[in-house]
């Protein structure tokens, strides 16, 4: 039986993840120049450090969810998948955005 606790640290760990997932594709979008570096570093990276991420934090918040599979499927492709999505569908595109200039 699943407590109220290991279902709300799930929770944070998914939104977390895809947060940062969220976070590193927008960064290698604006930073890199080719149109597939920034989908070539999000696919290699990203994982890695939701990996570090599910790692570090799933010791203190995460339930046991039976099989490593589902904790990789729960944990870090399902908030890849997010955070990619919601950069490139509900973003707007980098060079769309103004940025005011700096002295």
């Amino acid at each position: 039986m699943v407590t109220l606790f290991e279902a709300a640290g799930l929770l944070v760990l998914v939104g977390l993840n895809t947060g940062i997932a969220a976070v590193c594709t927008r960064v290698f979008r604006v930073r890199l120049e080719t149109r597939w570096g920034g989908a070539l570093y999000t696919l290699l990276l990203t994982p890695v450090v939701l990996t570090v991420v599910t790692l570090v934090l799933g010791q203190v918040f995460g339930p046991n969810l039976g099989s490593p599979a589902t904790v990789v499927g729960v944990t870090i492709l399902l908030p890849l998948t997010l955070g990619i999505a919601f950069d490139y569908f509900w973003m707007p595109h980098p060079d769309e955005v103004e940025v005011p200039d700096t002295l």
